[in-house]
């Protein structure tokens, strides 16, 4: 059976074409295209994120300290956001469906790649290249969703999206204590690898959503939008919000290790197990953001995430235990509230170029620049010094959340 294809003979800025390959409708009728979508962000994270879990093997293997395990996350984080800022060029041409699918396939080829090489400077590059392909994914996967979903159900859609960073933080240091004994780190990758081609197919092959082309991101477009003070404001609140979860999470087991006398196999399954409620709390916090507000639960969950990675910093024994499982279950409440705030902030025809004007900076400083900090701490100091100061600055920043400025209205 022929799927639609993009027309691109009609006009790409007044046509509704541009941001709506059909009505929206409630989030019960497109249950199917939003857990393909879901699968896909799950690969995606977790093919970055296992080697928070693997990074002592790592070190190990390649001779590297802990300052430059830390650019290896750098180095991700920075081709990742490189390529969420250049995703509109590929979606305006070859739309966003394709642009799901290229993603996909090229984090399958990477990993593959990453699998079998030796040298350190190729395994740099490939994490680099890693995020790079990895980052296409998140605008036209928003813009795909959002086009389907009525906007009253953003909420519970965005937290049901969210599920697949959440299991990944879980299912990474399992996956990585489990084929460890089977082989080198380089196993796991090459696992992911085929996985993340054979989800690539099945989208394209199986799954409906996003044949409309994204808008460019022309130089009037993208000087419109960063005109708007609330999207520099999500930048930042963007790169708290993930130093508190994928930042803290990247160094967590190595912390453990080095400088609280954790052994790896019980730091990595510590971390795993205390991020099993991340998975269900991010569901409500969905709903916290259909009947809170935005901005409430912004300051809501970035408020408690920030006292917690603070004292997780400074506490030990017993209370380190408790902590390292509470900080997580508000650290990831703040992306629900996170990507919905992105989709207001901006005109429709304009969301995706809002995502990839957005993520890049609060990617590159809270999943680049937040492990390489907490590393070279680590290696200069203390991890526990580099941790605390995250969860400092983080509370500080708090009082720009009420400049948010909304162009979808938002609860009261």
């Amino acid at each position: 059976m022929s799927r639609p294809t993009p027309d691109k003979t009609q006009d790409r800025f007044s046509s509704p074409h541009l941001f709506a390959e059909e009505e929206a409708k409630a989030l019960r009728f497109n249950l199917g295209p939003l857990f393909y979508l879901t699968g896909i962000f799950f690969l995606n994270f977790l093919s970055r994120i296992i080697l928070s879990p693997l990074l002592i093997t790592v070190e190990r293997d390649l001779n590297l300290g802990h300052k430059e395990a830390g650019f290896l996350f750098l180095l991700s984080s920075l081709g990742y956001s490189l390529a969420v800022l250049g995703s509109g060029h590929l979606s305006s041409r070859v739309s966003h469906r394709r642009t799901i699918f290229i993603s996909t396939f090229g984090v399958g080829l990477t990993l593959l790649l990453l699998s079998i090489s030796q040298a350190v400077w190729m395994i740099q590059f490939l994490f680099f290249l890693l995020g790079f392909a990895g980052g296409f994914y998140l605008p036209s996967g928003m813009a795909t969703m959002t086009s389907l979903i009525r906007h009253q159900d953003w909420g519970k859609a965005m937290a049901i999206h969210e599920l697949a960073p959440n299991v990944g933080f879980v299912a990474a240091p399992f996956l990585a204590e489990f084929f460890l004994p089977w082989g080198s780190w380089r196993l796991p990758f090459g696992i992911l690898g085929l996985l993340s081609l054979l989800m690539g197919m099945a989208f394209i092959r199986r799954a409906r959503g996003g044949n409309f082309y994204g808008q460019a991101p022309t130089p009037r477009v993208v000087r419109t939008l960063l005109g708007r003070p609330s999207l520099w404001i999500m930048m930042v609140l963007f790169g708290l919000g993930i130093g508190t979860s994928f930042g803290v999470y990247t160094m967590l087991p190595l912390f453990l290790v080095v400088e609280r006398g954790f052994e790896r196999d019980w730091a990595n399954t510590l971390v795993a197990v205390s991020r099993i409620s991340g998975i269900f709390i991010a569901l409500i916090a969905g709903w916290f953001v259909d009947r809170l507000g935005v901005k409430k639960t912004l300051f809501l969950f970035l408020l408690i995430a920030g006292h917690l990675t603070f004292l997780l910093g400074w506490a030990k024994d017993t209370w380190l235990i408790l902590i390292i499982f509470l900080q997580p279950m508000m650290a990831v409440c703040f992306f629900p509230a996170g990507f919905t705030a992105i989709n207001k902030v901006a005109p429709a025809q304009t969301r995706n170029i809002a995502v990839s004007l957005t993520v890049p900076l609060g990617f590159l400083l809270g999943g680049g620049v937040v492990p390489a900090l907490i590393g070279l701490a680590g290696e200069r100091f203390s991890f526990s010094l580099g941790i605390f100061l995250v969860g400092i600055i983080t509370l500080v920043s708090l009082p720009i959340i009420r400049f948010l400025r909304f162009e979808e209205k938002d609860n009261p």
